[in-house]
């Protein structure tokens, strides 16, 4: 397994200093970040890149000697949302990553399917959650028609530069677990769009990780490390718990395009993201990496930082070593099987 970090936990600091942390851990890849919900910290000369191939050959330059290398791209958003402003930007920084990902030597590049209105003329975006109601099934229908009308378009695209779109599992969007991932795929008639396997969001959905990787087999293109823990609260407000708050324009908040920023966390939470272990224990993330084995031995693994009880370095130490004991243990049983 090629395991390494999601960089967006590091854009705090420059990027060779980046680079450093991750090797310190003893791991050997980089996500970047190239736009999406969040600016490309660490590629800001992306336009530059496309165009010459000394701004290239400078910031592959970066990289050598350093024990780490880029593990993907990564531009996590909405192409799907009805507001220009922040559809039309998100779509255009998928395409963009898609050329730069060639530019670069790479093939994968993570994001989101996206969720559009649920309807001709919306302004914002509507999530079916359980469409028992017919009028929810006719709302869904007209979604995976935009969405795979898109995607199709962005097939394409990844075709004629031999890269793979990795998907990202996450509610809120089309796809959000495999049957609906299915869906879009099957609508849309592509070959280049899989899944990143994101642990995390199948956690709070109840879903077990393994199995699912199991279940999609070669359509798993990329994988994130990061843990959920289930809080005691759940019993209570369940997973889908909605007590959010929306934070003030004179507090910190991270803006995710045009008018819209993500809430403050629930005070007290259903769940949590933690990191590697506070979850679930180096056994289970064993045999998530020995499916993900299964289905390539190359796999791209990498962890996403967003456990807010511990600090930037420290929660990608705590969630390093669980991953590489993991990946210890898998070579073990392998060698001896």
């Amino acid at each position: 397994m090629k395991l390494g970090v999601y960089n967006a936990i590091l854009h705090d600091r420059p990027l060779h200093e980046a680079l450093k942390v991750i090797a310190d851990l003893g791991l050997t890849g980089i996500e970047l970040n190239t736009g999406g919900f969040l600016p490309p910290t660490h590629v800001p000369n992306i336009d530059q890149i496309l165009e010459s191939d000394t701004a290239r050959d400078d910031f592959l330059a970066i990289f050598q000697d350093t024990g780490v290398q880029i593990a993907g791209l990564n531009c996590n958003g909405n192409p799907l949302h009805p507001n220009p402003g922040i559809g039309d930007k998100h779509a255009q920084d998928i395409r963009r990553s898609i050329k730069l990902a060639a530019r670069l030597g790479q093939h994968r590049v993570v994001t989101m399917s996206g969720l559009p209105g649920g309807e001709p003329g919306a302004t914002r975006v509507n999530w079916a959650v359980n469409a028992w109601n017919s009028a929810a099934l006719d709302q869904l229908d007209y979604q995976y028609s935009l969405a795979a009308s898109f995607w199709k378009d962005i097939d394409a695209l990844a075709q004629d530069h031999d890269v793979k779109i990795a998907l990202e599992l996450h509610p809120q969007n089309v796809a959000f677990n495999p049957a609906s991932f299915r869906e879009l795929v099957e609508r849309a008639g592509t070959s280049n769009i899989g899944v990143e396997l994101d642990a995390s969001h199948l956690f709070w959905q109840q879903m077990d990780p393994v199995a699912v990787v199991r279940d999609l087999g070669s359509w798993v293109f990329h994988a994130a490390a990061k843990d959920v823990r289930i809080n005691p609260a759940a019993a209570i407000q369940g997973v889908l718990d909605n007590s959010f708050r929306k934070l003030r324009s004179d507090e910190p908040r991270t803006n995710l395009g045009e008018d819209e920023w993500a809430n403050e966390w629930p005070k007290n939470s259903a769940w949590d993201f933690v990191a590697l272990g506070k979850g679930h224990d180096t056994a289970f993330w064993t045999e998530f990496l020995r499916a993900l084995h299964e289905v390539d031995p190359e796999m791209l693994v990498n962890i996403e930082h967003e456990d807010t009880e511990l600090g930037r370095v420290e929660g990608l130490e705590v969630a390093a070593k669980v991953l590489l004991d993991a990946d210890a243990s898998l070579a073990v049983s392998l060698a001896t099987n």
